[in-house]
């Protein structure tokens, strides 16, 4: 049995335990940011449909200014880096962008 630090068997049980059940969290929490992510995916799809039916451009650089600072004022009072939640969710934006560019694309 070894002391170094990477060998868990040397890790006190009491710890693994700790560790395990905040491991369990992180797994439940991941799942759920999953199913929440693919519930606004459902949802950012019908916008782009209906942008396509009405031949409205795929972004709309207004209503993402309203939403990254309106996620960065959630992201300080939740203590989370608003930079953090701005930069996911520029990411996210950019994903729905490509969808919406997609589906208006096979509108025409």
């Amino acid at each position: 049995m070894s002391d170094t630090p990477n060998d868990s068997s040397a890790i006190d049980p009491a710890v693994r335990a700790e560790l395990t059940r905040l491991r369990e969290s992180i797994d439940n929490i991941d799942a759920a940011v999953v199913h929440m992510l693919a519930e606004r995916f459902k949802c950012t799809q019908q916008v782009g449909v209906l942008k396509a039916e009405h031949q409205l451009p795929p972004a709309d650089p207004a209503r993402e200014a309203r939403q990254i600072a309106r996620l960065r004022e959630l992201a300080e009072s939740a203590r989370l880096d608003p930079a953090f939640a701005e930069k996911l969710l520029n990411f996210i934006i950019a994903e729905v962008i490509r969808h919406h560019e997609t589906i208006a694309d096979g509108a025409r």
